[in-house]
């Protein structure tokens, strides 16, 4: 398209995974991104927008796919929007983003797409790691034999970046030619793709003769094999995974205590300010005992999600996460599930929303349905503010061994008790759901890399982001309503209540702070907040839960991250200088029945179990539904994941009471 359109170019990112599509995509557009969905599917659509010498340019980053002789839900789409010139993001041009080092199973689906007819350029990224190897590609004779545009790059490092953007407004021809040029008249529809794809490897055989020569010295891909054979070890690999994730939670905890200090001090003295500054009423008491309450209970956490996506972020930037599926799926396979649904479950750790959607790729129905069933028990980043939370209330900070941080061991076992929950499930779903389709499971493992610092920095800016506003909003309403049934009751009882502490009877028995204590507790048990959470304490009392937790059982619904930021709005009623943090606040709470600390190790250890198995996330339950097209599979999800939460609350509580 020739410079000055003011039409906007559509250009589709196209490749396979781990081919370095997304950093190239991240690169080309930058910041400038949205999430959408691809007209007709719930597939994610990834746009990104950028400005080249004036000309507006709209990239569309499609899922990775090996062919278009689509399986899974995410790679029929490519097929479909190249072969519909009608449909909305059919594409100006591909650009096709190939890994330098695999060349010839890059050349598959590039071929493919070239021989639809539209127009597409080749991106040849990774060539630092290509010129280390023991090959050597002619770029300009690999060009000349496709008869296409071919850029060499390497996306990490935006090398050869500006030349490929120039290139991308110039005036495009189409391929000059089919690599297969004739179809087999095979009717069987299988037979005649399994044809076709012996056709085509070897006419890309043929090109690569030509074009693609082995160099008399050069170190491969050696120091990648020996890391692979320590790494992939169904003995040493596991054992390596294990220290990797006792390093994370280690650090976790040991490295966000200051921070998280920080954090409560600023709060606190900020809420203090207000309350010395403003006028006092309604609206004061409402700010900061309702919203800013609320927000720093979640606030508080972010060192520590920050931390959790930094690990993960280095993990699967470094090429080490691809190796964690490969070593697990031998494990997996044995509980029903496909090595694809490796990836989905270890997103769960950070939210089983994108993780559930990560489903698509698996091709098999029933392991598809299996993955999406059981990825909501892995503990997500949502349940990591309820953990250490309860941690810090009953498990000291202290050492074991000398080196070893208490409260890390116990964070990981609840991941550990996450995990074996999911892939017994799956062993139990794998009997009850019938289906007679085989799976498979082929996978490219990447060369390692150092991690590339903006990327990952870049990864915990978006995740916190999200965090952060996405529940912060809920948080906020959530904060707003629950400050307002708890600061309101049903006819006069707040009147009688004062009327009865101010009385000479218990005036003189106490001090004005102590009276405001005891008015401000009666208050909230007779408040619509306290009469809701004493129609469920007869349920949830077996569980060692009282009236109060079970306010933040209803809320947290919304988002497990609630349950914080609803219990720091609760005791900001009893605190109303709020002189001490949530934590502070929970660490005091007397149980009225024992004498003793409410928040015992049996009650926090039972809530733990709880949340590490209640389905307490809408969001979970929305996406659930919308890829399955069917209310029974979350419906089924939430009545299973209620029963195992509360009978194993139940057991824990009364073992350790």
């Amino acid at each position: 398209m020739a410079a000055g359109t003011e039409k906007t170019l559509k250009i589709a990112l196209a490749g396979n995974p781990n081919s370095g599509k997304s950093t190239l995509f991240n690169i080309l557009t930058g910041l400038n991104q949205k999430i959408g969905n691809f007209p007709g599917v719930t597939v994610d659509k990834k746009s990104g927008f950028a400005k080249i010498k004036n000309i507006a340019v709209e990239f569309i980053d499609f899922p990775g796919s090996y062919s278009l002789n689509a399986l899974s839900e995410d790679e029929k789409v490519l097929p479909d929007v190249l072969h519909d010139k009608n449909n909305s993001v059919h594409p100006y041009v591909v650009l096709y983003v190939a890994d330098a080092t695999n060349i010839r199973r890059s050349l598959f689906l590039c071929t493919q797409i070239m021989d639809t007819g539209i127009p597409v350029i080749l991106v040849l990224n990774m060539i630092d790691l290509l010129e280390k190897s023991d090959e050597a590609i002619d770029v300009a004779k690999l060009a000349e034999e496709l008869g296409i545009k071919i850029f060499a790059v390497t996306a990490r490092d935006a090398k050869g970046i500006e030349e490929l953007k120039l290139a991308l407004i110039e005036p495009l021809e189409l391929p000059k030619k089919k690599i297969l040029s004739e179809e087999t008249n095979e009717p069987d529809k299988a037979k005649k793709q399994r044809t076709e794809t012996i056709q085509r490897y070897k006419a890309i055989g043929e090109i690569l003769k030509k074009t693609v020569a082995k160099k008399e010295s050069g170190v491969g891909s050696s120091v990648t094999k020996k890391i692979d054979d320590i790494l992939t070890h169904r003995i040493y690999g596991f054992l390596i995974f294990f220290a990797v994730l006792f390093l994370v939670f280690q650090s976790i905890f040991s490295w966000s205590a200051y921070p998280m200090e920080l954090i409560e001090q600023l709060f606190s003295a900020g809420e203090e300010f207000l309350l010395n500054h403003l006028p006092a009423g309604m609206l004061t008491k409402l700010l900061v005992n309702g919203i800013l309450a609320g927000i720093s209970g979640v606030v508080v956490f972010i060192p520590q999600i920050a931390l959790l996506f930094a690990f993960i972020g280095i993990l699967e930037d470094t090429g080490y996460m691809a190796r964690v599926s490969f070593i697990t799926d031998r494990l997996l396979r044995k509980f029903g599930l496909n090595g694809r649904s490796v990836i989905p479950l270890i997103s769960g750790v950070a939210c089983a929303v994108p993780a559930i959607m990560a489903t698509r790729t698996i091709p098999n129905w029933k392991e598809r349905i299996i993955t999406i069933m059981v990825t909501p028990l892995m503990s997500c980043s949502a349940r990591l503010p309820v953990y250490t939370l309860l941690i810090s209330l009953v498990v000291p900070s202290e050492k074991v061994f000398g080196f070893l941080n208490l409260q890390g061991v116990i964070l990981m076992a609840l991941y550990m008790i996450g995990f074996i929950a999911a892939i017994l499930t799956a062993l139990l779903m794998k009997f009850i759901i019938k289906a007679r389709e085989r799976s498979f499971f082929i996978m490219e493992l990447p060369v390692y890399r150092a991690p590339r610092w903006s990327s990952v920095g870049l990864g915990i800016i978006e995740k916190v982001k999200v965090f952060v506003f996405e529940a912060g909003k809920v948080i906020v309403a959530i904060s707003i309503v629950l400050w307002v049934l708890s600061s309101h009751a049903p006819g006069d009882r707040f009147q009688k209540i004062e009327e009865q502490f101010r009385s000479p009877e218990f005036s003189q028995h106490h001090t004005p702070e102590e009276l405001d204590k005891l008015i401000a507790t009666e208050k909230l048990e007779q408040s619509y907040a306290g009469i809701m959470g004493h129609f469920m304490e007869p349920a949830i009392r077996p569980l060692g839960f009282d009236w109060k937790i079970g306010i933040a059982l209803v809320t947290s619904f919304a988002a497990r991250e609630v349950f914080v930021g609803t219990m720091a709005t609760i005791y900001s009623v009893g605190d109303e200088n709020n002189t001490m943090s949530i934590r502070e606040k929970m660490q005091a709470e007397i149980n009225p029945e024992t004498g003793e600390k409410r928040y015992s190790t049996a009650v926090a250890f039972s809530l733990m179990i709880f949340y590490a198995f209640a389905m307490q996330c809408m969001s979970t339950i929305a996406i659930v539904y919308s890829e399955t097209k069917s209310w029974k599979w979350p419906l089924l999800q939430f009545a299973y994941m209620s029963f195992l939460a509360y009978f194993s609350a139940l057991m824990v509580y009364q073992l350790m009471k």
